[in-house]
């Protein structure tokens, strides 16, 4: 799916890079060819020895002026002449190709490049923030802080360039084309974020994403409710539109600010005192799994308290109390300290510490 831009910008330096190498080995290949045409006719047609013949026919091509191995004939000396012109071409090509790809940069980005794709290669189970806008560079300042990695897509140079400068992966490539998501590991990916300027590239990234990956978590930036709606119908899991999002908090930081102050002191950044965490029953044979929270003594165990949890069919339970009972499928919201909610994880995860996701040591 494409928005009607060009080609991906990356894609296209990648390409030069190669017609690069393949003129390069073009021009090698015809020097070494070159070089046997010379060989073969010293020594098929002027009878000298293979030695001899390679010995005169690399000094002829690099135009040393040494004397000649045997006396030549007039035949001889006007092959010689057209052996140095084909010398000399093939050399030129090289040295011009080599010459033009050093001040372009192309080796240079070839390499950076290759270290990239390695790089991307390896990724797993990470997050895509594509663009890096002000809110993209918000996300990722918070993605950073938290230790998630994730890697960042823009379609702007510049973007890419800040995002690297800041220390994240970064490649730049149109997020609304598969050829990029793919490039990105979206297969592998556990939640892809679209945070570019439009609805509508929004919109084709979810699109594309969900179709690569339908089991990847979508999050997308609306900036109109029609957008929201469409977004949503998309198959996108989450939808925040800035403006109906931003001015709520600033309605509740006017009518309750000791309340969004607690709440975003939780929520974000990276020096927090508590954090809220969620954890999803989903593993099998848990075996907490049946118990109520009397039983499972989680509380008790790792000192974080469960806030709340949202049953498989999304039903939610508010302040939930001893007697109820853990399901299949249920996500607990928690809160406590960094090591009370790393203590949790372990608790009800014992062989998969990784995920649910503990908050960063610091």
């Amino acid at each position: 799916m494409s928005t009607g831009k060009l080609s991906n910008p990356q894609i296209r330096v990648e390409q030069q890079f190669r017609r690069i190498q393949q003129q390069l080995i073009g021009g090698a290949l015809s020097l070494v060819g070159v070089f046997l045409l010379g060989s073969s006719w010293y020594h098929l047609v002027e009878g000298w020895r293979w030695l001899d013949a390679a010995y005169m026919t690399v000094i002829t091509l690099a135009t040393v002026g040494f004397l000649e191995v045997n006396p030549l004939g007039d035949r001889g000396r006007i092959f010689t002449i057209v052996l140095i012109l084909l010398g000399v071409i093939s050399i030129g090509y090289i040295v011009n190709r080599f010459t033009d790809a050093l001040i372009q940069g192309y080796f240079q980005e070839g390499l950076r490049l290759r270290r990239l794709q390695k790089q991307m290669e390896k990724l797993s189970d990470h997050y895509i923030i594509c663009g890096f806008g002000r809110m993209g560079q918000q996300i990722a300042t918070e993605f950073q802080a938290e230790g998630i990695t994730f890697v960042v897509a823009d379609f702007g140079h510049d973007p890419v360039v800040m995002a690297e400068q800041l220390g994240y992966t970064a490649i730049q490539g149109d997020a609304t084309l598969d050829e990029t998501l793919i490039r990105l590991q979206i297969e592998q990916a556990t939640c892809l974020i679209a945070a570019l300027p439009s609805d509508a590239e929004n919109l084709y990234t979810v699109l594309s994403a969900k179709t690569l990956n339908p089991s990847v978590r979508a999050i997308a930036r609306a900036s109109t409710e029609e957008a929201l709606v469409k977004l949503q119908r998309a198959g996108a899991d989450a939808v925040v539109s800035p403006y109906i999002t931003g001015g709520k908090r600033m309605a509740s930081a006017a009518l309750r600010p000791q309340v969004m102050d607690f709440v975003d002191g939780i929520l974000s950044g990276g020096d927090r005192t508590f954090y809220m965490e969620e954890f999803e029953l989903t593993t099998p044979n848990n075996p907490y799994v049946g118990q109520t929270l009397r039983e499972a003594k989680l509380r008790s165990q790792s000192g974080a308290l469960v806030l709340a949890i949202r049953r498989l069919d999304g039903t939610p339970i508010v302040g939930p109390n001893a007697d109820t009972v853990l399901m299949q499928g249920d996500h607990l919201i928690c809160m406590g300290t960094a090591d009370q909610i790393r203590l949790l994880n372990q608790i009800l995860f014992p062989m998969k510490t990784a995920f649910p996701r503990p908050p960063k040591k610091s």
